[in-house]
C-alpha cells in the first residue's frame, strides 16, 4: 500500500539491463516487469522499484546512496552473489551492530549486505 510522504519507489541505472535482470534473480529471486529493453521494474523486495539503461553506476564513491539488503547467512549470500557474477569490493567487516560486505553488481551498482552475527 501507497503511504503518503514515505519512500515509495527507487530506480537505479544499469548498462546491461539483461545481466543485472539475470543477477537479482538468480541471488534473490526477484521477479521482473519489462517495460521495453531499456526499464525493467522490480516489487516486493522490501521496496518496488527498478532499474533504467543508462552507462552511469551507482557508487558510494561517487556519493550516491548505499541500498543495503539483510541476511541470515552472511557468507552463503556472499557466496551466490560471487556464483553470479557479483563482485565483492569490501569483504566482509565487523561495525557496531553486526557485520557486513558491499559487492556490485553486473551493471557495476554498488549495494551491501549485512547480519547481526
Amino acid at each position: 500500500m501507497n503511504q503518503h510522504e514515505k519512500i515509495n519507489y527507487v530506480e537505479f541505472p544499469a548498462k546491461d539491463i539483461q545481466a543485472t535482470k539475470d543477477f537479482f534473480q538468480q541471488v534473490f529471486g526477484w521477479i521482473f516487469e519489462d517495460f521495453g529493453s531499456e526499464y525493467i521494474a522490480f516489487s516486493n523486495q522490501g521496496i518496488d522499484g527498478g532499474f533504467y539503461h543508462s552507462a552511469l553506476e551507482s557508487s558510494t564513491s561517487n556519493g550516491a546512496a548505499l541500498i543495503v539488503f539483510y541476511s541470515q547467512g552472511l557468507e552463503t549470500t556472499q557466496t551466490k552473489i560471487e556464483q553470479a557474477g557479483g563482485v565483492i569490493i569490501k569483504p566482509i567487516f565487523s561495525f557496531p551492530g553486526g557485520r557486513r560486505f558491499h559487492f556490485t553488481e553486473p551493471s557495476g551498482n554498488e549495494f551491501a549486505v549485512w547480519s547481526e552475527i
